[in-house]
Parts: C-alpha cells; structure tokens; sequence
C-alpha cells in the first residue's frame, strides 16, 4: 500500500483526561495515526489501556480534551454516518429477528422496505447467515450474534468500520473461525477498516498495519507495517513468528 496515500481517517494529537472530584484521570495521550483507503489497520494494546475511549472518540460518541480527528481532509465533531461500529458486546436486539437487526440503519435512514430486504439479504448471505433471517438473537449461538452486528454495520455502506474487540467475547475456536471469516469479507467488500484488540496473534493474523498502544494512558508506542506477509497468512511460519515475537516483546503488560 502506498506511504503517500491520502489517508481516509487522521487521529490527530488526541488526548482525553476525565475529571471528577477525586481528581483527573488521563485514558489517552497524544495519539496520532492515519488510515489509508482500503486498509485494515488493527489498534493493538493492553486490556484497560484507553482502546475503547479513543474509538469512541473516533466514532464521534465521546469528546476529545485536545487534538482533532479528520476524515477525508476535513476535521469532524460529533457522529459522522460514514463511519460504522461493531461493538465488543453483541449490541442485537434479541425481540428483533436477524434481518430486522440488520436492517435497522437502513429503516432509521427512511429506506424502502424492499430495498431494505434486498441489501440485507446480501450481507446476511455475506456472513454466513442465509436461513436464519427469521431467527431471534436467542436462538443464535454468540458468534452467529455476532455476524448479525457485522452484516448489520456493512449494510448501512460506511466508509470506515470500526470494530471494537468483537470476538473477545467468543471461545478459541469460534474466535479463530470468525477471524478468518473477517478476513473474507474484507476482502470481497474492500472496506477501510479499522479493528481493536488485545490479542497479539489476532493482530498479527489481521492487520495490514498494527499501531501498538502503551498502558493506561493509551500512547503509540510502535507502528508496525505488515504488508509483506500475504493474507491468510500461516500463524507458525517462521516471519509470522518473528513478528509476532518483536511486537510481544514491546507490548506493555496490563495494569
């Protein structure tokens, strides 16, 4: 991926410190990123280390104390529509069937329901759902709920997805399949992606790029460029290894 490409999302000099009547409370520190188009770029750090705070300040839900964040060239306040999330918890409605969760962007943005039907049927083919439609969240096994909130960002067309620890709720194997499961749909939707956690394996199995993120207060510590190991890559090769060793031996340990 070209270095001098216009970057699709600037973090900017962000730093958050919350302030109560025990004092302030600083859970980031001046970070600074960019987001090429089509990347898959992963935030990687330590459990509690500020991961969540900054991309709720990227996604516009939480108000930065200093620094700004851009997409597209131009600064941006507030939720932005061109930008979509999955969260860690599975945020479904479990009193909604599969395909009226995914349709829920569409129907809020006034869509026809029989466009709504025709794009969630895609995405909900796209993640492997295709005869659940009818099914409640209750029904589904966590990560099949977890699809419902992939297809269901996707379906609204953003720009940029953020992910935020969505397969840290799930067993080893489930995780592992849903990785590879990501790693597919990225490829077919070629999404500018944008995916938090603090598995280094996962990282590394991921990432076009890793910005590594220091303990509480969350701060770059590294930016790591992975592009020259082609995708699925083979988690017991010897460069995946290498890697996954350097960035191991850089990770803070968590506070």
């Amino acid at each position: 991926m070209e270095s001098n490409m216009k970057p699709k999302l600037e973090v900017k000099n962000i730093t958050k410190t919350f302030f109560s009547d025990k004092g302030a409370f600083q859970a980031v520190e001046d970070v600074s990123f960019q987001i090429r188009e089509g990347e898959f770029l992963v935030l990687l750090g330590p459990g509690r280390c500020g991961k969540s705070v900054l991309l709720n300040i990227i996604s516009g839900l939480l108000e930065q104390t200093s620094g700004a964040v851009y997409f597209n060239g131009q600064e941006i306040h507030g939720v932005n529509p061109e930008i979509s999330m999955v969260f860690q918890k599975t945020a479904v409605m479990p009193f909604k069937t599969v395909q009226q969760n995914v349709e829920l962007g569409l129907k809020f943005a006034g869509m026809d329901k029989k466009k709504r039907a025709e794009i969630s049927e895609h995405y909900i083919n796209l993640v492997g759902l295709k005869g659940f439609e009818k099914s409640y969240p209750p029904q589904l096994s966590g990560g099949m709920k977890q699809r419902v909130g992939i297809a269901r960002a996707y379906a609204t067309n953003p720009e940029v997805l953020i992910m935020d620890e969505p397969f840290g709720q799930l067993d080893a194997q489930t995780r592992y399949s849903m990785q590879n499961e990501i790693l597919r749909i990225s490829a077919e939707e070629k999404k500018t992606v944008l995916f938090v956690t603090n598995n280094i394996e996962e990282a590394c199995s991921l990432g076009d790029r890793i910005v590594l993120l220091s303990a509480c207060p969350a701060r770059v510590k590294e930016i790591y460029d992975l592009n020259y190991l082609p995708k699925p890559r083979d988690i017991v090769s010897k460069e995946f290894l290498d890697i996954r060793q350097k960035i191991s031996d850089n990770t803070d340990l968590a506070l």
